[in-house]
């Protein structure tokens, strides 16, 4: 279990990492398992031809040399010979003789002993091979009858140089093939991206201009559905606020009417309690429209957040309700200033009803993304199971009907609805000061 997080953690996070892994990992499996079995069997193949070519010249001069005349003119020709066309330096020690010499060659499969096997199989007489790797060089001794024969070679006579080009060309031509791919997938994402961007900004409740779907047949169909539903949900909200304005209307006149009809009555104790409930009806239906109307059509832009916080301070404070802010110089964020500022300031208006005293404090996270802003009062606070209620249009925590104690119950549903249009979110909690504690999150 451990391994698999550890393994999602290293994963890259994004959907062309991914590709590029998914594409690349096959690709490296491969070409090692080309090249391992091109080394183990044409290599070695290779290796042990041209070992036995080697030792075959070895056995030709060896044999030369007994079989001629010991003059130093047969030598000197020998050594011109194989110097020029082979790249082999011949020496001859007449009269010398090593007993640690061996008839017989290992069996592994190092250089060494792949030319010693060769030599044992074509010289047969005793010989030793010694590989320098630091100098790159190869020296055999071989005991003849009247003297030790030395020939030293480079290591080089040993391998196929074209062997070496066919890896570089495979291992070439994959990766070109590989940046091939790796660009046709940034072009079949670059869609998908286009896509996630609009739905995002959409989901903040910002304007997304259309733009022509392209890409596979799957994202061309998801980004024409995307498209299709943000229309629908916009003329549905079009709709909705035209019916609004129209029930606003609606409402207003008759209760006009009955206004001026009171106006023109004498004062009573009647007239004035109608007075009362139709103040009362006025400001219900102006809460109701404000909560369907939501964020309007105010278009998100960049905006400093600290300066709407203080101002939001500054006017409670101005009622006789201590509010302080604890925040950054500058934090700009893309939002609905209008919208949020509304939204914040029903908040705090909510605690000014119910507590004496609230704190903001705002702070950004830029690893995780998010804003974060803390307001505490010092009020009796909400029992917990009761938090999810507040955010239900018209629910009132205090059980009195008085819109002057408790409102009317629609002051965290805007707010929570204008947070979660700017792709945020709004939670309760207990304050340490004992009251309510509003937690809220606003993407960076």
């Amino acid at each position: 279990m451990r391994r698999i997080r550890r393994l999602r953690d290293v994963m890259p996070r994004g959907l062309f990492g991914r590709t590029v892994l998914i594409i690349l990992l096959p690709v490296l499996i491969a070409q090692a398992l080309s090249t391992y079995i091109f080394f183990d069997r044409h290599w070695t193949r290779m290796t042990e031809r041209l070992a036995y070519a080697v030792a075959g010249e070895i056995a030709a001069v060896s044999d030369q040399i007994e079989g001629s005349p010991r003059d130093h003119g047969t030598i000197e020709i020998l050594k011109g010979l194989m110097a020029k066309h082979l790249d082999e330096l011949v020496t001859f020690a007449r009269g010398e003789k090593d007993p640690n010499l061996l008839t017989d060659a290992g069996t592994g499969p190092g250089l060494g002993d792949t030319l010693a096997r060769a030599l044992a199989a074509q010289v047969r007489r005793p010989f030793s091979v010694d590989v320098d790797m630091d100098h790159k060089n190869i020296d055999v001794v071989v005991q003849l009858k009247d003297g030790l024969l030395h020939v030293s070679m480079p290591q080089r006579r040993m391998y196929d140089s074209s062997g070496y080009i066919f890896v570089l060309w495979l291992n070439g031509l994959a990766l070109i093939f590989f940046m091939i791919a790796i660009v046709f997938m940034r072009n079949q994402i670059r869609p998908i991206r286009r896509l996630a961007i609009a739905a995002e900004r959409f989901g903040k409740g910002a304007h997304v201009q259309s733009f022509r779907p392209s890409g596979a047949r799957e994202v061309r169909r998801a980004t024409e559905a995307f498209f299709s539903m943000k229309d629908r949900i916009t003329r549905a909200v079009q709709q909705r606020t035209a019916m609004l304005a129209g029930v606003s209307h609606d409402l207003r006149t008759p209760l006009t009417r009955m206004k001026l009809q009171l106006e023109m009555m004498p004062p009573s104790p009647d007239s004035d309690a109608l007075r009362a409930d139709i103040q009362d009806m006025e400001a219900m239906v102006e809460g109701y429209l404000a909560f369907m109307r939501g964020e309007g059509d105010e278009d998100a832009r960049p905006a400093d957040l600290v300066p709407l916080l203080e101002r939001i301070c500054a006017n409670a404070r101005r009622q006789g309700f201590a509010a302080t802010l604890d925040a950054p110089q500058v934090l700009t964020l893309e939002i609905r200033a209008g919208a949020l500022e509304r939204a914040l300031a029903n908040i705090v208006d909510n605690a000014r009803k119910y507590a004496h005293a609230a704190h903001m404090t705002l702070g950004a996270d830029e690893d995780s993304g998010w804003v974060r802003l803390v307001i505490d009062d010092d009020g009796p606070g909400i029992p917990p199971e009761r938090y999810d209620d507040v955010f239900k249009p018209f629910y009132r925590i205090e059980s009195s009907r008085s819109q002057k104690t408790g409102g009317l119950g629609l002051g965290m549903a805007i707010a929570q609805d204008i947070i979660l249009g700017h792709g945020g979110r709004i939670q309760l909690d207990r304050a340490p000061t004992g009251g309510l504690r509003v937690i809220i999150h606003l993407p960076l």
